[in-house]
């Protein structure tokens, strides 16, 4: 340790400090305190310290109460309960948006709301995950309407007829109401469409969509500036137009500065890889982050 003999044996015996000390007394305080008041957490307590005189901050009693190892008590004891399972369609990405690799193979949908002037908007979009492209968007000038939902997922089918998709596709949502009502889900009944939906509570689980609802309320307002709009008519068309410059001429960082539109023609013109990682993917419910700390850790 290359610490002298001689300095050991007198650090070994000098008094002790005045801090250590009073960490001391202040220990004994809290312990005697919570005896007294075992209903109460580490704030009340300091508070009831400094009111008999001693000096003693919060963050001061909170390291006394780790030190001693309590904790505040109470009759109303948590009772946890193990999650339900409430999921009326399976998670079939979780964590493995990244294997998508080709047009329509998973299209997410969410809806966005906002208020421009009087008027009150709900926008439900249909993203490729693949592509990035806005594959259909309906608005709803009623809070729930259900209408939307329906016109846009009927939108996005026409499409993939139009493209002549024959490959199997799958459509993920969150558990609103309209994705698991039956009139919803009547429409792809009988088409190659599998339903995935994230788990409750677990936005997380379609970062796709919020990253990208994000993105374009942003563009929206400061670029496109909705905000200025004085009529319905003036909405649609900056939405509208909006729609067009993001599938057409923005450059997507998630596609290595391409514009989605065009991402998909080299798609369709050969000129990507073709890669398979998709069919191969391993779902998890642990998240990325976490998998990623236990593999450094270990």
């Amino acid at each position: 340790m290359e610490v002298s003999r001689s300095g050991y044996y007198k650090w070994l015996g000098r008094d002790a400090s005045q801090r250590a000390i009073d960490r001391e007394k202040l220990q004994e305080l809290v312990a005697k305190a919570h005896a007294e008041h075992p209903s109460h957490g580490y704030r009340w307590i300091a508070a009831f310290i400094r009111i008999g005189g001693f000096s003693a901050g919060d963050s001061s009693v909170y390291k006394a109460f780790r030190v001693l190892g309590i904790r505040s008590e109470t009759k109303h004891q948590p009772h946890y309960k193990p999650r339900k399972t409430k999921d009326k369609y399976p998670n079939l990405i979780f964590t493995t948006w990244e294997t998508v690799d080709r047009p329509r193979q998973v299209i997410v949908s969410d809806m966005t709301a906002f208020h421009v002037w009087i008027f009150y908007f709900e926008l439900t979009l249909y993203f490729d995950v693949f592509t990035k492209q806005i594959v259909s968007y309906t608005f709803g000038e009623r809070r729930g309407d259900r209408m939307q939902y329906i016109t846009g997922l009927q939108k996005v089918l026409d499409i993939l007829a139009g493209e002549g998709c024959t490959e199997p596709v799958v459509l993920h949502t969150d558990q609103g109401s309209v994705y698991a009502s039956v009139a919803y889900n009547d429409l792809i009944r009988e088409k190659n469409i599998s339903r995935s939906m994230s788990r409750a509570g677990k936005p997380t689980d379609n970062p796709v969509n919020e990253s990208l609802n994000g993105w374009i309320k942003e563009e929206l307002f400061m670029d496109f500036h909705l905000g200025e709009c004085r009529s319905r008519d003036e909405v649609v068309k900056v939405v509208a137009d909006y729609v067009e410059f993001y599938n057409a001429r923005r450059p997507s960082y998630a596609l290595h500065y391409d514009t989605p539109d065009n991402y998909y023609r080299r798609y369709k013109r050969g000129e990507l890889e073709k890669r398979d990682t998709f069919a191969n993917r391993t779902l998890s419910e642990t998240p990325k982050f976490v998998e990623k700390r236990k593999k450094n850790k270990g």
